[in-house]
């Protein structure tokens, strides 16, 4: 079962947190399809959120398609998120963590570990682009630029896989 963080200093809206959190449980794995979220009480007394925050996470996730709703049961998870499967996103996490235990080894703080990943990222997209690579870098930008501010106070944990639990 999966229980959710959420940080009030963020910037990040609550209900985005939770359903980030479910989306990577489901990308690392931790959740598979028939798994049963907690319930909206057991989030707002673990949490202390409002309970139509969690439905509104709840909601977002159900017009993804990614869970349902069963009245009188609870919400399910129907699928994961497209991508690779779980088990290329829990080898990528432990490379990535060993890489900041590097990183912050030889001195780099977080900002800065999380500057030269954005930095090395938007060079790969800007070489993919001009080398006629696919046309969903801009997407793939876009969605990084939405993401950003979500990323800022946990790259380490949700590369890790340590924001879900």
């Amino acid at each position: 079962m999966i229980s959710f963080r959420v940080d009030a200093r963020s910037g990040v809206p609550p209900y985005l947190q939770i359903t980030q959190q479910v989306r990577q449980a489901l990308r690392m794995g931790l959740l598979d399809a028939g798994d049963q979220l907690p319930t909206v009480r057991e989030v707002v007394a673990d949490v202390a959120v409002n309970p139509n925050t969690v439905l509104k996470a709840y909601r977002e996730l159900e017009r993804e398609g990614l869970v349902e709703a069963r009245v009188g049961q609870g919400t399910f998870v129907l699928r994961r998120p497209a991508g690779p499967p779980p088990t290329t996103h829990s080898r990528l996490g432990r490379s990535l963590a060993r890489w900041v235990r590097e990183a912050r080894s030889a001195g780099l703080d977080d900002e800065a570990i999380q500057s030269l990943l954005r930095i090395t990222m938007q060079a790969e997209d800007a070489a993919a682009g001009s080398a006629g690579g696919p046309a969903g870098g801009s997407a793939r930008g876009s969605a990084r630029g939405s993401a950003r501010g979500s990323a800022r106070g946990s790259a380490g944990e949700s590369a890790a896989g340590e924001g879900v639990a």
